[in-house]
């Protein structure tokens, strides 16, 4: 990561969504780079070694309850946004969490004297985009109740951007790396069982990806950097290596050493064929992921890149392969859970069977 002409943290900093994939990975980069105090505010309790660091602070609570989150608030000078319902969740639990629990904290943040606030936003603003690459000031289209509650949180957030209140909005790509499983488990146990990859249509396409390092760097970039005016932006985050498709996606398929290989299928076929499956609730994949799958997939980073000086250290190969490595080396833990997060492994439903076929 580039230094920042300011490198210290602010302190405390408060991470909603510490439990979850980003929210973990986030803690541990800030106690790595000298946080004096961060709090963790989540649903889900945190199981991680970390809970031990008498640095660290963690409640089980709702970003929609406002008392909680004022109480929390108290004194923190930094807040990273993560917290968020994912589209397998239900329209409501989305728009509740993701828009009011949005505006909870961020209001709640601005009243306490927080200096930097981070909004993790997402790509699946800009939709299923007709070019590519995607820059921040394209047209935004939600795909479905996540991308359009995204859509109206980030206008919260900047809504609430003042002179002391600083908010910065990251558009990160499909962010993985250590701790992440949900959709990319699929393909994971897929692999390490041997069996190879379907691509929906011939995976030629070209689909960035991020390291969450990479994106913990450019979250560390906002909380740190000197100049106000350089954070209070919207930036995109994503890889600045990447191939095909299937290209990325084979190096997975050989570390597993099985010998298998990516096969691309006919995405006419396939995409209505999963409308049906998911409106029957038999498969876990939802319309943003299958829809978006067969196309180019790729955003502008020279944004971030000129103004904050961040710089990604993890091509999508790396990311993958890091990826992958974790959840090997870890499959003891979770085999047998399932859910609707990233922390642990989506139900495969009829997918399971489609699975024999490769």
């Amino acid at each position: 990561m580039a230094t920042p002409a300011q490198d210290t943290l602010p302190a405390p900093v408060l991470v909603t969504g510490g439990s979850g994939f980003l929210g973990i990975n986030l803690i541990r980069w800030l106690l790595a780079h000298g946080a004096g105090e961060v709090r963790s505010l989540d649903l889900v309790a945190f199981d991680y070694p970390e809970k031990d660091d008498p640095r660290v602070r963690t409640v089980v609570g709702d970003v929609r309850d406002r008392e909680a989150v004022r109480a929390l608030m108290a004194g923190c000078r930094a807040v990273v946004h993560c917290a968020a319902a994912l589209p397998l969740c239900s329209e409501e639990e989305i728009r509740s969490t993701d828009v009011d629990g949005a505006r909870i904290v961020a209001e709640e943040a601005k009243a306490a004297g927080v200096a930097r606030f981070v909004y993790i936003s997402s790509t699946a603003v800009y939709g299923i985009p007709d070019h590519h690459p995607v820059r921040e000031g394209d047209r935004l289209i939600g795909v479905g109740p996540y991308g359009e509650s995204k859509i109206v949180a980030e206008g919260i957030a900047r809504g609430l951007d003042a002179p002391g209140f600083a908010v910065s909005i990251l558009r990160p790509k499909s962010f993985v790396g250590p701790e992440r499983l949900g959709v990319f488990a699929l393909l994971y146990d897929w692999a390490y069982t041997g069996h190879g990859f379907p691509m929906i249509g011939s995976g030629r396409n070209r689909y960035q990806l991020l390291d969450v390092e990479d994106l913990c760097d450019a979250i560390g970039l906002c909380l740190t950097h000197s100049d106000a005016s350089a954070v209070r932006d919207t930036y995109n985050v994503g890889a600045d290596r990447f191939a095909t498709m299937r290209e990325d996606w084979q190096a997975v398929l050989d570390a597993a050493g099985h010998g298998k290989c990516v096969r691309g299928t006919p995405a006419w076929l396939v995409i209505p064929a999963l409308r049906v499956l998911e409106a029957l609730h038999l498969s876990p994949l939802y319309r943003w992921v299958y829809e978006t799958a067969p196309c180019d997939s790729f955003v502008d980073v020279s944004k971030i890149r000129d103004r904050l000086g961040w710089s990604p250290r993890f091509s999508n190969r790396d990311a993958l392969l890091r990826n992958y490595a974790w959840y090997v080396a870890n499959l003891p833990r979770f085999q047998g859970q399932s859910g609707k997060t990233h922390r642990v492994p989506w139900k495969q439903g009829i997918l399971s069977l489609i699975k024999r076929c490769f």
